[in-house]
Parts: C-alpha cells; structure tokens; sequence
C-alpha cells in the first residue's frame, strides 16, 4: 500500500483573495468546492494526478504568522524569467522580504507566508511551475524513511543535510526535507489521498505503525483524519469520494 500526495493546504483569513493570488501567480485556475475553500490548480486538470501538487486554501478564524516549517519554492527557467516572476508576483501583492547575496529571491504572500522563487536549476527543468514544497526538519533521514513509506514517491537524495523525494512517475515537483535550527508551528500543511480500493482506516493504522500520531487540530467531524509525522508535520489522510458520500 501506498499514499498519493495531491495537493498541498493554506490556512487562510481570505481564502477566495489567497487562493485568486496563487491562481495568478502560477497561472494556474481557481474554484471552489464550498464555502471557505479555494482551489487552485491547473486549467484542465484531471485531479488527482501526479504531474502537480493542487493548493487548497481553506479559511481559519486566525492563522498565525509566524516562521513556518512548510514552504513553496517556485522554479524559472532564466535570469529574466526570474525578474519577471518576482516583478510580477509583486504586483500581485506579494512582498519581497530578503535577497541579499544569494542567487533565489524570499518573498512573503499577501497573507504572510513565505515562499522562494529559485533560480534557474537543472534538476527543477520539468517541474511545472512549482519546484519543491521544503520543510524544515531536524533529521531528513528519519523523514525520508517516513515519507518514503507512507507515499508512492521515491527517494532521489538522501544526507545528514537533506532528503529530497519525487514521485515515481518523474513528474510533478519535488518534496524536500531540509536540516533546520527552527522548528515551529505549520500554517502550510500536505493532504495524501488512498488509491481507489484501498481503505482510509487501513491506511491511518499504516502510517501509525510507520510512526505517525493522530492529531486534533479542532477539525470536528470530518470524512478526513488528520495526522502528525515523527517530527510533529500535520497532514491529512483524505477520504476517497466514496468513503466520504
């Protein structure tokens, strides 16, 4: 058995306002599946499919901002594309928070959260606009272990310093376990999907047995589980649409 990650989850104050600001910056679309939630992927995408991680922007009485363990980095293909990006992601509302010396640009969403826009790396060529979801951690091996086999990724690297996994259909952009000295609360958080025959309770033991622990966020009763990695990462263990009716 294996888990599908699909999409990658905001908390938000304005979840129709972030959500129109991540459409925009990726060119990407923007619906809603009910009150409170954006979701924002791919014009014609047939969702669930590995060639992206979706971003559901789900509204909260008050996200904190802090410095989160969770963030998006973003790829180009060129000096100027990088320009251009970081101009225009401004223009959408986003704040540039620190460049400095180094050759990628942090900027922070309308909302607070921050994010990166790379410069042009070979290994981030075919990723869609989305290079690598990073979360900080304090043992990327310990990490890859967990995530190796709790979902149908595979590990691409793995040192003291950092794990960095992709799935197995080399598709889709990368998830990377970075050695960090702050380890702090997330706002940004990973949603895994069943494949179809397989049971949503059987998977959630799987993950215990793997080291996970339930975690109650305040969700109340809801077709989803939500769970914490070895290192305390929330996720949520989705329902198939069957389990879910």
């Amino acid at each position: 058995m294996a888990l599908r990650l699909v999409q990658v989850n905001f908390k938000a104050r304005d979840d129709v306002a972030l959500g129109r600001f991540w459409a925009d910056a990726l060119g990407w679309g923007v619906s809603s599946e009910g009150p409170g939630v954006a979701n924002v992927e791919p014009v014609g995408f047939a969702w669930p499919d590995p060639s992206a991680l979706c971003i559901d922007v789900v509204i909260v009485p008050d996200p904190e901002t802090v410095r989160y363990r969770a963030h998006l980095e973003l790829a180009t293909t060129s000096a100027a594309h990088h320009a251009e990006l970081v101009a225009r992601l401004q223009e959408l509302g986003a704040t540039v928070t620190s460049q400095g010396d180094a050759p990628w640009t942090v900027l922070t969403d309308p909302e607070g959260n921050m994010f990166r826009v790379l410069e042009p790396r070979e290994i981030y060529r075919d990723t869609g606009p989305i290079a690598a979801v990073v979360v900080d951690c304090a043992d990327p091996r310990a990490m890859a272990r967990f995530w190796g086999e709790a979902v149908d990724w595979t590990v691409h690297e793995i040192s003291d310093e950092r794990a960095l996994l992709r799935s197995a259909k080399g598709v889709g952009p990368y998830l990377e376990f970075v050695r960090g000295t702050e380890i702090v609360w997330n706002r940004v958080h990973l949603d895994m999907l069943p494949y179809p025959g397989d049971d949503q309770a059987a998977e959630a033991a799987r993950l215990r047995a793997l080291g996970a622990t339930d975690a109650d966020v305040g969700q109340g009763d809801v077709p989803w589980i939500c769970m914490a990695d070895p290192e305390g990462n929330e996720f949520c263990l989705l329902a198939l649409r069957s389990d879910a009716d």
